[in-house]
């Protein structure tokens, strides 16, 4: 799934509809890809809030959460949404077929 986010450079600067249809037809995208939100801040969306202090960007001892560094972070979850890990955008997502499998079986 994917959440465009106007937080990095004003990547995503376009209204929704163009960042679909570009995502769609030029980068060939076939993954959900919903409503733009934002990841970091005082606006940043409950689902981000969510991923963000369930994963080990949340330091349980100062009770900090750290901002999503960059634009194609990514996190993984298991079926009963538990989040399984933090990657950032360096990280590409073939990569995580290894993590990815044992959670489909």
């Amino acid at each position: 799934m994917g959440f465009p986010c106007n937080q990095f450079l004003s990547q995503e600067n376009k209204c929704e509809l163009e960042i679909k249809k570009i995502t769609r037809d030029v980068h060939l995208v076939k993954f959900l890809l919903f409503s733009k939100i934002e990841v970091n801040g005082y606006k940043c969306h409950e689902v981000y809030k969510f991923l963000r202090s369930h994963s080990e960007l949340h330091d349980q001892k100062t009770r900090t959460v750290q901002e999503i560094p960059w634009n194609f972070s990514k996190f993984l979850l298991d079926g009963k949404g538990n989040v399984i890990g933090f990657y950032p955008p360096t990280v590409r997502p073939l990569d995580l077929i290894p993590e990815i499998d044992p959670l489909l079986e």
